[in-house]
């Protein structure tokens, strides 16, 4: 069997239904095997960074690795933005990359290039994969993808890159396809489930806190049992806002730089926090660690280095999240918890105090984003998932969206990525059997992959975006105003964006434009009727310039102080 022929055959037997690329010569092989031997969708991007966050999104919907594909050299080298997304929000996903024969790669010689485009790829990737291969040997290739697969999906999920030179591609080979090796789990030692619940009954204000962990291991449902059992109440990270029902009795809310400042403060002021899956990163709990080690922590992670990294005093835990919840639901259900009153009480008298829909203030004529986001989510419950790009836009959705259950809520975390929402969109709506999902994205994020509508265009695929222009970088613009004396370079100063109703026509694609308050409704519905609701639309939400995205942590200041009120005592170093 020809390698290209083997490779599209293992794709399809791994249940892969979507491969996404930007073709070139060194992935030909493979692009025409999977079209002559496969039912795989091989769906054409505009650029092979789209395609790495199209993959992403897969890799995260489905829990089976995303595949992109991209020729070498400056191909390969664009995937890497999207390797790196998918490395650092834990996203199964497989990359596979063409690379110049082998008798035209440089090898030991002291030269730059010998042959037309290769680039060392896995050098490059590597400090941002699990694992990165060269396949040198077209007889390693069945190992070799059989590996990239467990490597991607055990543990942390990750990426995983495979260079292949395309004589490779071509070269024969006879060994059959092999199943995926399963996962060994390990049971959780019972002294420290015994001690975990002993001292939840003991607590006056315990907290879960969840991270992208529980996603990532499909376990917000045994998550949810859990805390119901505990009557313990829960916090979220960016990652993880839809982890939780918005109307769950239990939900509190998203913590963080630009958390709800109700659960932030009910974070600050928690005498238990039980952490499922989060890193406890400085945009979680802001510069102040010593604020933090004053409580009892269980910081359950599959990965050693994160346990006690920033935060210090943990109780480490070192398990897969469903091994953790699993063992603790068995003893769960033998136990009696009583929930504490008082501080729910507390809790939702401080949601009442501090709504997110009154943080901002804005002229009566303009809109306000946190409740457009509101507004949103009530005409939108037939999406199955919400994308937000990365700036003040990610965090009015994560402070004020209302995801139900069943609804997924993905983003770029620790990469921080502009440009992921909407090419993440068409993995995700893919991955979801081409129901309707909802991109939330600024008009600067949407200029960096705007060229992804055609895809969407060609695809029919059910995507709304909404695109919150304020006609400047708003987050960075804050940052401005809060260290630079409202110096306005590369934000204000030197920035503009087109009109993206008429962009949206170009395309094809059914637009139309709000600015006040009153528009709103009629716009967000109009987004779902019964002509638009199959079809990719797109609503242009004029925001004024200047508003602001608060609350906000004061930097190097403990997590319960934010601003407006509270003031940064030092500038941000993230």
């Amino acid at each position: 069997m020809k390698v290209a022929d083997f490779i599209a055959v293992f794709l399809e037997k791994k249940g892969v239904r979507h491969i996404f690329e930007l073709s070139g010569g060194m992935i030909t092989h493979i692009l025409d095997s999977l079209n002559q031997n496969t039912d795989i969708n091989i769906i054409s991007m505009h650029h092979e960074q789209s395609a790495a966050f199209a993959a992403d999104a897969y890799g995260r919907v489905t829990g089976l690795p995303g595949v992109a594909l991209a020729t070498s050299g400056p191909g390969a080298t664009n995937l890497l933005t999207g390797i790196g997304s998918c490395y650092f929000d834990s996203s199964p996903a497989v990359f596979i990359t063409g690379q110049v024969n082998r008798h035209e790669q440089r090898g030991d010689r002291p030269i730059r290039q010998l042959g037309f485009q290769e680039t060392d790829i896995v050098s490059m990737a590597l400090p941002i994969t699990k694992a990165s291969f060269l396949v040198n040997n077209p007889d390693d290739i069945p190992v070799i993808l059989e590996k990239a697969f467990q490597i991607a999906m055990e543990g942390r999920p990750g990426p995983v890159l495979i260079d292949i030179p395309m004589d490779v591609q071509r070269a024969q080979i006879n060994m059959p396809v092999e199943n995926v090796i399963g996962q060994v789990t390990k049971s959780i030692d019972p002294t420290i489930i015994a001690n975990v619940i002993a001292d939840i009954k003991q607590a006056k204000r315990p907290l879960i806190l969840v991270g992208r962990g529980i996603r990532s291991a499909f376990a917000t449902q045994q998550l949810i049992e859990i805390a119901e059992q505990l009557h313990v109440p829960i916090v979220t990270t960016l990652l993880a806002v839809d982890a939780i029902p918005f109307d769950h009795q239990l939900r509190v809310g998203f913590i963080g730089s630009y958390g709800n400042r109700w659960a932030n403060i009910a974070f600050g002021e928690s005498d238990f926090i039980l952490v499922l899956g989060s890193r406890l990163d400085i945009r979680q709990t802001g510069a102040d660690t010593a604020f933090f080690e004053q409580r009892v922590i269980y910081h359950v992670d599959c990965e050693a280095g994160e346990i006690n990294n920033r935060i210090k005093k943990c109780i480490p835990v070192l398990a897969d999240v469903n091994t953790f919840l699993k063992d603790l639901k068995f003893v769960v259900i033998t136990e009696n918890f009583t929930k504490k009153q008082d501080w729910y009480d507390y809790i939702n008298g401080l949601k009442i105090k501090w709504p997110d829909n009154k943080e901002l203030t804005v002229a009566e004529d303009t809109i306000n984003p946190n409740i457009f986001m509101h507004q949103l989510s009530a005409a939108s419950t037939s999406a199955s998932a919400y994308l937000a790009d990365v700036g003040a836009h990610q965090m009015w959705a994560a402070q004020s969206l209302e995801i139900s259950d069943g609804q997924l809520f993905l983003t770029s975390g620790g990469m921080g990525a502009m440009g992921f929402a909407l090419p993440a969109s068409i993995g995700a709506s893919l991955a979801l059997n081409k129901q309707p999902v909802v991109v939330i994205i600024g008009d600067g994020c949407m200029q960096l992959n705007i060229q992804e509508l055609q895809t969407i265009v060609r695809n029919k695929l059910p995507i709304k975006m909404i695109v919150m222009n304020n006609r400047n970088l708003g987050m960075i613009r804050q940052f401005q105003d809060s260290y630079f004396e409202s110096r306005y370079q590369s934000t204000y100063w030197g920035y503009t964006a087109p009109d993206f109703e008429k962009i949206a026509a170009a395309y094809g694609i059914s637009a139309k434009t709000i600015s006040r308050p009153d528009e709103v409704d009629a716009a967000v519905n109009w987004m779902w009727n019964t002509n638009n609701e199959k079809n990719p639309v797109l609503i242009q939400v004029m925001v004024d310039p200047h508003t602001n995205t608060y609350p906000k942590i004061a930097f190097g200041k403990p997590i319960t102080e934010m601003e407006p009120f509270a003031k940064p005592i030092e500038m941000e170093g993230t």
